[in-house]
């Protein structure tokens, strides 16, 4: 069997290390730095000629950075030879510029992926996609996987009363259908209509919250507006304790000073798909690694295994 090969760029260096560790494997050293104009330069550092390679690189902030590195690196990759390469891309940016929601706009979610397919990826592993159909507007396969297991057993670890789970748009249901599945809890939604790109407007609560702890689950924290408004309709409508649960924690503009200052939110839990800024953090943000998962799918790949087993709670 060909040789497994993990590398990453420098977007997310310490969740390549932990996937490695859980592996049993070293690292493939690469170097990813700049020229003195600020170009991207590539240079593997060990002989890939043959082998399995796997470049973990989350397109996060800053997302046309950590983007030129993965073309870059999958460029590199395939010129040197190897057998196959994956792209590991936990968390995908560009991912809600899905479709033409107002004339004259571009769809970039489709752009990256033939970005990713021209520069030689034979096949893409990714986390919680804002939508799944965008799985299809790669040319490749394209293996998507869910953090529900993490997120969920969270929250059955805290052992909280009389918890409702609830979607914070009718787009979530599905998913936010089999996290109630797996935490034995009813479902509820937030009926909100989208004002702007960055910020929605909450109508009312589809289902009952009354004296009940609510878990939110949704697949990004960004601004965190739509999190605070949502808050505030779920506390007016009788909702105890209020907590949040998000693949991706993208954290951006004035997300940590909202979460920090929302007396109503006891806690925000995401995943290590995209790294958390030190010294910035509010305590009520807890992270949750996915090496474990994203190890998993990594050996079932190489091994030509069957992954679907890892979120059957999705698909049913």
């Amino acid at each position: 069997m060909k040789k497994l090969s993990v590398m990453c760029g420098n977007s997310n260096p310490s969740l390549t290390a932990e996937i490695c560790q859980k592996l049993g494997i070293k690292q493939t050293e690469v170097f990813v730095g700049r020229f003195s104009e600020g170009e991207i330069r590539v240079h593997i550092r060990e002989n890939i000629r043959g082998q399995d390679v796997f470049i973990v690189q989350p397109t996060c902030p800053p997302v046309n950075e950590n983007l030129m590195e993965l073309l870059i690196m999958i460029d590199a990759v395939r010129r040197a030879s190897a057998d196959r390469i994956t792209a590991v891309i936990p968390y995908y940016g560009y991912a809600r510029q899905d479709r033409k929601d107002q004339p004259r706009v571009p769809i970039t979610a489709k752009l990256v992926a033939n970005l990713i397919v021209a520069a030689g990826a034979n096949r893409v592993l990714t986390m919680d996609l804002h939508a799944s159909q965008l799985q299809g507007f790669f040319d490749i396969p394209v293996d998507h996987l869910y953090a529900i297991n993490v997120l969920a057993e969270h929250f059955k670890e805290r052992k909280i009363e009389d918890v409702v789970v609830v979607s914070p748009d009718v787009g979530g249901i599905k998913m936010a259908r089999a996290y109630a599945k797996r935490m034995n809890a009813p479902l509820a939604i937030v009926d909100k209509r989208r004002v702007s790109p960055e910020k929605t407007e909450c109508m009312h609560i589809l289902g009952e919250v009354k004296g009940m702890n609510v878990v939110m689950v949704d697949d990004i924290v960004a601004t965190a507006g739509s999190l605070i408004d949502a808050v505030a309709a779920l506390k007016a409508a009788g909702a105890k304790g209020i907590y949040m649960a998000a693949s991706h924690g993208v954290l951006s503009g004035p997300a940590h000073e909202r979460i920090a200052n929302c007396k109503d939110l006891q806690e925000v839990v995401v995943t290590n798909s995209i790294p958390l800024k030190e010294g910035v953090l509010s305590p009520k943000i807890k992270q949750l690694s996915i090496a474990p998962l994203l190890a998993e799918a990594i050996a079932r790949t190489h091994n030509a295994q069957s992954i679907s087993s890892l979120f059957e709670e999705i698909r049913n």
